[in-house]
């Protein structure tokens, strides 16, 4: 039985833990992101630490340097060419140069009867009411990138902080882990079991999911750029977004945009588009998740977008991180309970089947 002090001392613990969560919660989106990439870049690491002949310190700060060159700069590009485009569409449409009445009157007059009762009943042939729609979501985009822009401070923080976390994870990355195996209050099995779970989850989600959303996204709006279509990086983050939710997908964005494309008139244009669509855009996910998650991790598809959409609605932008990425851990901890009731059952097993044959030898 646990003596006061030892309760006095959990709760201490309990208390404490809370505190310091309550306290770098500002902050959850840059540990979260500096824990990502020493994940994804410790092989990076490893190998620049073998090249400079175990100077850790050294490695670190190039692995830290290449991240930034690779991922961050690049990421803030995509981001202000994004701002520049939603801003430009939706000043275009509230002044008028861009007429949306327009374009959905082609497509009306241009499709078939049914087609034309279909999108009645949706109401797309309520102009306005779409007008409202496209211009109330290029407003919250340019609304986001202005408080993007205005707290600039606050991001050029996060970071800071990302950055660094990330450098000493990478220096001091083994000797934390032993630590916070050591720490974990689970058998060893188990804790181990977790933690290669959790290693492998971080890259399948990041490494597996995010890469092959960015290639579509870049392939589609690449396509979009070469046929003309106004807005290419706009219709590309949509589409890398929609690629991370497997029931949706980038075809979300690129058919409709195709049949608008077929019904006005420009057909070689629409037709390219779908054969892009199809043998290029949509056999990347087939072609490139396989190698490079391979079969490490098997999350079913409804749970994947559940778990997405959920994460979003509750962390904001990191939930289609953070939602998966729970839902995985969830899985994995019960499939380690399960297997450690069976084979606490496979062992004690014997002992019951003996208890009851002992008893009856020692009646007889």
């Amino acid at each position: 039985m646990r003596t006061i002090e030892d309760q006095a001392f959990l709760w201490l613990l309990l208390a404490t833990s809370l505190a310091f969560g309550l306290v770098v919660w500002p902050y959850y989106g840059a540990v979260l992101w500096g824990v990502i990439a020493a994940i994804l870049f410790l092989p990076v690491h490893r190998r620049l630490t073998e090249i400079m002949r175990g100077r850790e310190g050294l490695a670190a700060i190039t692995t830290v340097v290449l991240t930034v060159l690779l991922v961050i700069l690049p990421l803030m590009v995509v981001a202000s060419s994004l701002a520049v485009e939603a801003a430009g569409l939706y000043s275009g449409i509230e002044s008028g140069q861009i007429d949306l009445e327009q374009f959905v009157r082609k497509v009306v007059d241009g499709a078939p009867a049914w087609v034309t009762d279909l999108f009645s009943r949706i109401e797309l042939t309520n102009l306005q009411a779409v007008r409202d729609g496209i211009s109330r979501f290029l407003q919250a985009l340019v609304t986001r990138a202005l408080s993007v822009g205005q707290s600039t401070f606050e991001f050029v923080v996060s970071l800071g902080v990302m950055l660094y976390l990330l450098f000493f994870l990478l220096r001091d990355g083994a000797a934390l882990t032993r630590r916070i195996k050591s720490a974990i209050p689970l058998h060893e099995r188990q804790r181990d079991a977790l933690l290669r779970r959790f290693a492998i989850v971080v890259q399948a989600i990041v490494r597996g999911s995010i890469l092959v959303a960015a290639a579509q996204g870049a392939l589609g709006g690449v396509i979009f750029w070469v046929l003309g279509i106004h807005a290419p990086v706009l219709w590309a983050v949509l589409m890398a977004f929609l690629s991370l939710l497997p029931a949706v997908g980038s075809g979300i964005v690129w058919f409709p945009v195709a049949v608008y494309l077929l019904l006005t008139g420009s057909v070689w244009e629409g037709l390219v588009l779908i054969l892009f669509g199809m043998l290029v855009i949509g056999l990347v996910d087939n072609l490139l998740r396989p190698f490079l998650i391979g079969k490490s991790t098997s999350i079913p598809d409804y749970v994947v977008l559940i778990s997405t959409l959920g994460g979003i609605s509750v962390f904001g932008l990191n939930g289609f991180v953070l939602g998966p990425m729970i839902a995985a851990i969830f899985i994995a901890v019960w499939e380690i309970f399960a297997a450690t009731r069976g084979n606490l059952d496979i062992e004690m097993s014997p002992a019951a089947q003996s208890g009851p044959e002992r008893a009856e030898t020692r009646d007889a």
